[in-house]
């Protein structure tokens, strides 16, 4: 078989769950095939992500058209530096981009600003920053934008969506400077267990992904043994860390049994249970 096959549906889940971050115009099916295959794994509701502008209104438009779907919006961490700086490489998908300055990014924000005030956007994000694939130029935008973003969450009391990759302390320091949202939740959980008690503390939702399932990643483990069970989320971040044996081929909603499966062996609980209090939680984190 292909490593670029689609996995086989699993299991299904005895008790419904969300998938609290996904890219559902990333992915090969449609929105109506992707919805069904999640829905018969017990899979019953997802949380559509916008990374740009163009990414954000089809979440919107997403969401008001599907009523499991819901929708959050923004300008990724690494899109903001795109926006001001230009892309000369083409490095992202949209392509070769000329640099729109401090004018264009005000632009784009407001068009975010705009996005999250509509009822079926339940979220803001994913916002953040990322100290891996943006170089020291692209800091200050990356700031800029993403205290931008913690004004607009809070501004339409809408959960922000945060990207954290090799920022860990910087994005702490600048949700505790700025204010953070009444719900906050950390897409892609990548931290240890320290980082996770600090999270824990100040109230922030953490997500899991299928990276948690990696031979590598004994320290996602660690924090999810010590998150609290009323903190913690499950996603995919389809199409992209395709949880364990499936690693390397494209993930999908429909595969968030597999991880929560995982999670549970992790947690020493049962799957309905944790299943359970991971719907709990995402409809509490986003209001739905």
């Amino acid at each position: 078989m292909s490593r670029t096959d689609a996995p086989p549906l699993p299991e299904p889940l005895r008790v419904p769950v969300a998938d609290s971050h996904t890219h559902l115009d990333m992915q090969d099916a449609t929105v109506e095939e992707s919805l069904a295959r999640a829905a018969a794994v017990n899979v019953t509701a997802v949380v559509q992500v916008g990374c740009d502008v163009e990414g954000s209104r089809w979440a919107a438009a997403t969401a008001a058209a599907h009523p499991s779907v819901h929708a959050s919006v923004a300008l990724h961490p690494n899109e903001a530096p795109r926006i001001v700086h230009g892309d000369p490489e083409g490095s992202a998908r949209q392509g070769v981009r000329e640099p729109g300055g401090r004018a264009a990014l005000d632009e784009a924000l407001a068009e975010i600003d705009a996005l999250a005030a509509l009822d079926h956007v339940r979220g803001v994000g994913e916002t953040g920053l990322d100290h891996f694939r943006t170089g020291p130029e692209g800091v200050a935008a990356q700031e800029e934008s993403f205290r931008a973003h913690i004004e607009i969450a809070k501004r339409h009391g809408k959960a922000l969506v945060i990207h954290d990759r090799d920022a860990h302390a910087d994005v702490l320091r600048i949700l505790a400077d700025a204010g953070a949202p009444e719900r906050t939740v950390f897409h892609c959980y990548s931290g240890d267990a320290d980082m996770a008690r600090i999270c824990a503390a100040a109230g922030y939702f953490m997500s899991f992904a299928g990276n948690v399932t990696f031979k590598n990643a004994q320290p996602l483990r660690d924090a999810l043994a010590v998150a609290p069970t009323e903190l913690v989320l499950v996603e995919t971040d389809a199409p992209f860390l395709t949880p364990a044996p499936y690693r390397g081929r494209p993930n999908a909603p429909y595969l968030i049994p597999v991880t929560l499966r995982a999670m549970a062996e992790v947690r020493g609980t049962d799957e309905d249970t944790l299943a359970a209090a991971v719907y709990e939680n995402t409809a509490r984190a986003f209001d739905f």
